[in-house]
């Protein structure tokens, strides 16, 4: 019987409307959560992702402010554009869209965001809240991850979860939050022995590594739940083939489009998982949906207003 496919738009979708209410509730009381998107240069992916976050402010009655520097701005004119957003009252949330340009120090931009605004959930201040179920914004993309479970009634507490992947921004954060769940977590990487075997003993198997299909059927324990964060864009032919001969849509798809998305699961996962969430239309939705949920989460937390820990979430 093949993995019930777990719906990450129908999710997001949930998560936006409760995002909806709380942010009525909270400007009814002169309280408008603020967003505010900074820019830098013209790359456009980045683009299309700061649309698309900017556009779902504007649908949740979130203020949003764009800010869009020039590509030749240096890291101390950022800096004072950070630590000026930090002053303000109007915002609640900074995000600092990535990649920044090369001259730019990356980390030191990063690092200059107020904890209690950075809603990427990047700043070690905030990693340490997790890390000790201290309130605190959490990555969206892991959050997410920890929604997902939860909203399709899958049990964290007592179960064995391992992680392919260790990242600062998803691995070590979703491995941090199935802990804070009472999950036994394993976190897998590059120098892992008998990788397969190891992820065979996951009631949930997360695959955060960015290797298209790396995980095969032969990875997955009977019956487990699979979580798909990787994005991997296929635009060759004969790899398309190999993850996707036969399979009449997405060959559509592909002609048409020339590509097709895959994660980093291969699709014949399907045939051995419990549960499996698709690329697209998995992990990727709640990630918006998260930040949303963060920038209202920060406007809260800075009014000294209860919110629930990283570990209730």
């Amino acid at each position: 019987m093949p993995a019930v496919i777990l719906d990450g738009t129908k999710i997001a979708a949930q998560i936006r409307a409760e995002v909806g209410e709380e942010v009525k509730q909270l400007t009814a009381e002169g309280l408008r959560p603020g967003l505010a998107v900074v820019l830098v240069g013209h790359n456009p992916a980045s683009e299309i992702y700061v649309r698309s976050k900017v556009k779902a402010c504007e649908e949740l009655g979130i203020l949003s402010e764009k800010i869009a520097p020039l590509e030749s701005s240096t890291t101390e004119e950022l800096l004072a554009l950070v630590d000026d957003l930090n002053r303000r009252d109007d915002i609640d949330g900074i995000l600092v869209q990535l990649p920044l340009p090369s001259h730019v120090d990356s980390k030191k931009v990063l690092l200059a965001v107020s904890p209690e605004k950075d809603v990427d959930g990047f700043h070690p201040m905030n990693v340490g809240n997790l890390s000790t179920q201290r309130p605190g914004l959490v990555p969206c993309t892991p959050a997410g991850v920890i929604e997902i479970l939860k909203r399709s009634n899958i049990p964290i507490v007592g179960a064995d979860a391992v992680v392919v992947g260790r990242s600062d921004i998803v691995g070590k954060p979703v491995a941090m939050l199935l802990i804070n769940g009472n999950a036994t977590v394993t976190v897998c990487h590059s120098k892992t022995r008998d990788l397969p075997a190891v992820c065979r003993r996951a009631d949930i198997l997360v695959a955060a590594i960015g290797r298209t299909g790396m995980i095969t059927p032969e990875y997955v324990k009977p019956g487990a739940t699979v979580i798909d964060v990787g994005m991997n864009k296929i635009t060759d032919p004969a790899e398309f083939q190999k993850f996707f001969a036969g399979d009449a849509k997405r060959e559509q798809s592909f002609a048409k489009n020339a590509s097709t998305l895959i994660g980093d699961v291969h699709p014949k996962v399907v045939e051995v998982a419990g549960a499996l969430t698709p690329v697209p239309g998995g992990v990727g939705p709640l990630t918006i949906a998260i930040l949303m949920s963060n920038t209202v989460k920060a406007a809260k937390l800075r009014r000294g207003q209860r919110v629930p820990t990283a570990a209730a979430r």
